[in-house]
């Protein structure tokens, strides 16, 4: 049997089957219907206090059917994938799109199969399913036991190994079968040190759409180190007094702030509905020429990469500003009909439960052309931003407060004293044009990060260093 063969067989349905289904979506007359089948196996292993604590395995599968009738969307799903109970998520997605009922024979041929060739964006030499637990063991424990022998401070270690496979199958009304594998593992380390007194936490994480053999001696070397220096690092820092000054944001964590107060606004749906700063400025210039931000599902192994999106799109690099103008949007299937233009491959949802909405996947910006001590050496008093964790904003305005866990002061254009614990508080489009200069350092981080607009997808984001002219600094 062929691999989409094997797929199909998995959910048990035929091509027959399929065509069924999606008949019954469009019987009161929509314009589109698709099918989104899932099978998700995940794994969790943890360690705490040098012995592992808890273990678990969380298998979900199901499959959802959308429905499009004009503005109207009608969703529903099923746990259950015979075809009797599938007919009747098909119909109840097409009752929620209220259109007339009328009889219409929908042909569903297939026009276009897409199947990975084994290569993809993340082939993966091995599968989490082959992977017992026993095999995980000593890598977390190996974690801890380096953690542990890297400074004499340290007092606890939390570690996580997680990892999953997908299997996933789409068909839709337009005749488009697609099916794909996708792996996911993630590694993450949280360092406590204790010293006169004092304690300070440290956290590092890398995550990646791979297999097991991305799971390395190497790699737990790599996280073992990144804890302990983010941790020791905060002994020596202070909390800088506050105020509006300029702000050197660090390659590769900053790049949190450009998807959150940047990146959302971007989205076709927040600019359909006019909730975005940015919803007329399609074709304008809104920052520096130096400037192009990306978002890009094609990035080898990278954690929010994929060979298609959630509505059967091919994944792309999607320039969403170029040279410092507005050039796109990211579009799922209903933006690009408002629009009139393509698909970008980000609809993305977070299981078979959800309809898709346009979502970021890597979002980055490009190098510029300037070396990062040449951008700190033009401030005289500000701060250098390097570790940042969480934040809110508000999509509609744009304003954000994002927290840093860790940076330096920058004073008469020199690195001085390490700071922590501090907020960035801003304005994303006025950040974004107040962008002087772009160091040619960029970097994609590859951490937990995950994107909870409404559902919870994993992406990952990355950027050069950069000097915001102005930007308010929470301290003391």
């Amino acid at each position: 049997m062929t691999e989409i063969q094997n797929t199909m067989a998995l959910f048990g349905v035929t091509q027959e089957d399929l065509n069924q289904i999606v008949s019954a979506a469009l019987s009161r007359g929509g314009d589109y219907a698709d099918l989104y089948f899932e099978l998700s196996t995940a794994n969790e292993v943890s360690l705490r206090d040098g012995e592992v604590n808890a273990a678990g395995t969380h298998i979900d599968y199901g499959m959802g059917v959308r429905v499009l009738s004009d503005d109207r969307t009608g969703y529903a799903y099923t746990e259950v994938t015979n075809l009797n109970e599938m007919l009747k998520a098909a119909k109840a997605a097409a009752a929620i799109a209220n259109h007339p009922s009328v009889s219409i024979a929908h042909p569903a041929n297939v026009t276009r199969l897409f199947v990975p060739d084994g290569k993809g964006y993340y082939p993966a030499k091995q599968t989490w399913e082959e992977i017992s637990l026993s095999v995980k063991i000593p890598f977390l424990q190996n974690l801890n036991d380096q953690i542990f022998s890297l400074d004499p401070r340290v007092n606890k270690v939390m570690a996580r190994i997680s990892d999953s496979d997908s299997t996933i199958l789409f068909f839709n009304s337009e005749g488009i079968l697609c099916m794909d594998k996708r792996p996911m593992m993630s590694v993450v380390a949280t360092c406590i040190m204790e010293s006169g007194g004092k304690v300070e936490n440290g956290s590092s994480s890398r995550s990646f759409r791979a297999g097991f053999e991305f799971l390395t001696d190497a790699l737990i070397k790599e996280i073992a180190r990144d804890a302990v220096g983010k941790t020791s690092f905060l002994f020596d820092a202070i909390r800088p007094k506050g105020g509006e000054m300029a702000v050197v944001m660090g390659a590769g964590s900053s790049g949190i702030l450009l998807h959150e107060a940047i990146g959302h606004a971007f989205e076709a749906d927040f600019n359909r509905l006019n909730t975005s700063i940015f919803s007329d400025k399609l074709g304008k210039t809104i920052c520096s020429k130096e400037i192009s931000v990306v978002d890009d599902g094609t990035i080898p192994f990278n954690r929010g990469s994929l060979n298609f999106d959630d509505e059967g799109i091919p994944s792309q690099k999607t320039y969403m500003v170029k040279e410092g103008v507005l050039t796109s949007y990211l579009h799922d299937r209903i933006s690009a009909k408002y629009y009139n233009t393509s698909p970008t491959g980000n609809g993305r949802r977070e299981s078979f439960r959800y309809m898709p909405l346009p979502r970021m996947r890597a979002t980055y910006m490009e190098n510029g052309k300037s070396t990062r001590d040449d951008i700190i050496s033009t401030v005289k008093k500000g701060i250098f931003a390097e570790n940042f964790s969480n934040g809110q904003v508000q999509i509609g305005a744009g304003d954000f407060t994002f927290y840093v866990k860790s940076g330096y002061l920058i004073e008469n254009g020199k690195l001085t004293r390490p700071v922590k614990d501090i907020n960035i508080i801003g304005n994303g489009p006025e950040a974004l044009a107040g962008i002087v200069a772009v160091a040619s350092d960029s970097i994609i981080d590859n951490s937990t990060w995950t994107c909870g607009k409404e559902q919870y997808c994993p992406v990952s984001c990355g950027m050069p260093s950069v000097l915001v002219n102005k930007l308010t600094v929470g301290g003391d």
